[in-house]
């Protein structure tokens, strides 16, 4: 039953996925493609915070970041991937009210603690790079706990207003979500009620969550540089700025994608572009963030190699 009728309107108990494509032999494909991503996607980030939670060696501040940072990546891609893949081999792509209200609240939740997350391993690099005396008492065990509850508690502030505004729409009209999941804003599209202040609460608060983050991000980098400018040794040069590049590369992947589909005026892109941009930051990125650390860390694959040396032995 996808309605209830609630005195002069008809409200909505669940909505019609519209997906990617209709097409059924592009659907096959993609859903190969996609299963492929994600079995990627889960095997990956799972090795990494295996990896890092058996090593010894991986019992620093920057690994203990990075395994959430997996664990994130597992909870976002989750949220999407595996709905999707069912929506692929079943001809009405239909989801509830509450599963909708479900999907929406874990994108959003492992989405913001990405971009804390992010933000607390620029912070990282920076306190090693710029004070490398200081490390140790900078990122003491008790300031990880403190920055990584910070990035929890501020993914699930960022969740509840998104889940209030949503909760608060009245759907009554069409039902059908021109998206392959439930994103917020073409469910607001659906709303008939006023729609203004459930519209802009999330937009401000997800705004400020990139704001913040990409300014600690930024100032971090913009020390580090600085530094990096001033050793006198090629070698440390170059030995300091390999420690920044793959998280580098995880930034401008995760925040150019977001960047353009929360900042960009909607009218310089289509429904289908925001949709494969969509695929790219909640399927693809989840896999290729283990991908960007393990290949470019030399310590990730020292201790990868040594644990497989020893399972090949025994």
């Amino acid at each position: 039953m996808d309605s209830l009728v609630n005195g002069n309107h008809t409200a909505m108990t669940g909505f019609i996925l519209l997906g990617l494509t209709d097409d059924p032999i592009l659907c096959v494909i993609l859903f190969v493609i996609i299963l492929g991503i994600y079995l990627v996607t889960l095997s990956g980030n799972l090795s990494t915070i295996i990896l890092i939670r058996i090593s010894s060696q991986l019992h620093h501040p920057m690994y203990f970041f990075l395994s959430h940072l997996a664990f994130a990546d597992i909870g976002y891609s989750s949220s999407v991937t595996p709905n999707m893949l069912v929506n692929f081999l079943v001809e009405r792509q239909t989801i509830s009210y509450c599963g909708c209200a479900i999907q929406l609240g874990s994108v959003v939740f492992f989405g913001s603690t990405e971009c804390f997350l992010l933000a607390a391993m620029a912070y990282d690099r920076f306190v090693a790079i710029c004070t490398p005396l200081l490390y140790s008492a900078k990122m003491s065990t008790q300031t990880c706990v403190q920055l990584l509850l910070v990035a929890y508690i501020g993914g699930f502030l960022n969740t509840c207003s998104f889940i209030i505004c949503f909760c608060s729409l009245l759907f009554c009209g069409p039902n059908q979500v021109n998206h392959f999941f439930c994103d917020f804003a073409p469910l607001v599209e659906l709303s008939c009620s006023d729609s203004s202040i459930p519209a802009i609460v999330p937009s401000f608060t997800a705004g400020s969550i990139i704001v913040v983050t990409v300014f600690v991000i930024a100032v971090s980098y913009v020390y580090i540089l600085i530094t990096i400018l001033k050793m006198r040794s090629t070698e440390g040069r170059h030995k300091a700025f390999s420690t920044c590049t793959s998280h580098l590369t995880a930034v401008n992947l995760f925040y150019g994608t977001t960047t353009f589909i929360y900042v960009m005026p909607k009218s310089s892109y289509s429904t289908d572009q925001n949709k494969v941009v969509s695929v790219f930051y909640t399927v693809v990125i989840p896999m290729l963030n283990p991908l960007i650390y393990s290949l470019r860390n030399k310590e990730i694959k020292g201790v990868l190699k040594r644990e497989l040396g020893r399972k090949t032995l025994s």
